[in-house]
């Protein structure tokens, strides 16, 4: 049995003079975002692109009251909020995360001190239960793609979001590994557009003189009209 990847809050979240800074009111509202902020951020960035209305589908809060919550998360220095082209990222403080630790892989040495300095990067240590490793692997490998952030970011909104992907390069939609179903649609879309702007319109007074001539020329008496000037050599015909 396979249980879905999920990273968790640590419980003493709830006594961080941080996090008892936020006005009671607002509080659980906070925390509940921030619940919702989990489940799209990437296992090792910590960082996600989620909507205001795909936050208020999962939540049941209005979007208003979503806005008061994240500055309170923010204010308190739980997240950090950026703003980016057409959404927001949202990056999440690693110290209430369980399993934050930090990573000594990176090293660098000062040969002239003749001194071992150890540079220590904060990682999280990816808490998941999935046993196909390509799986688990397929699911990380790109998040912080342009393609993955439009995708998490509208996930509720399909049509917005084919109309955002259909404004990237070709090349990032074609060699898209994630969502390839998405990226056909953009493409798709994308074609059409183009296929839109070389197209030749005819401006709507052509047609409305065209369709007026047609009928005039269909009236009886005014093909009658016409006979009678021809045989009496009346110029213009077709006045």
């Amino acid at each position: 049995m396979k249980y879905d990847a999920h990273i968790r809050v640590k419980f003493s979240i709830f006594s961080d003079p941080s996090f008892r800074s936020i006005p009671e009111n607002h509080r659980p509202h906070a925390y509940l975002v921030f619940i919702c902020l989990l489940k799209f951020a990437n296992a090792k960035t910590l960082t996600c692109y989620p909507r205001k209305a795909t936050i208020s589908d999962m939540s049941g809060l209005s979007r208003t009251t979503i806005y008061r919550a994240t500055l309170c998360l923010v204010n308190a220095k739980i997240i950090k909020k950026k703003k980016l082209k057409s959404t927001l990222l949202y990056t999440l403080n690693p110290k209430y995360i369980v399993g934050y630790r930090p990573d000594v892989s990176e090293r660098t040495h000062s040969v002239s001190k003749g001194t071992h300095h150890v540079s220590v990067r904060p990682t999280l240590k990816e808490l998941t239960y999935i046993t196909n490793i390509d799986t688990n692997k397929k699911q990380f490998s790109n998040k912080s793609s342009e393609v993955d952030a439009i995708v998490t970011s509208n996930i509720g909104n399909k049509e917005f979001m084919i109309n955002e992907l259909s404004k990237l390069p070709l090349p990032i939609l074609e060699t898209d590994l994630n969502n390839k179903y998405y990226c056909k649609l953009a493409i798709i879309r994308k074609e059409e557009l183009a296929r839109e702007k070389d197209a030749v319109y005819v401006s709507p007074q052509k047609i409305i003189s065209a369709l007026s001539n047609i009928k005039k020329q269909s009236n009886v008496r005014y093909r009658q009209k016409v006979e009678y000037n021809k045989r009496n050599g009346i110029k213009p015909w077709l006045k």
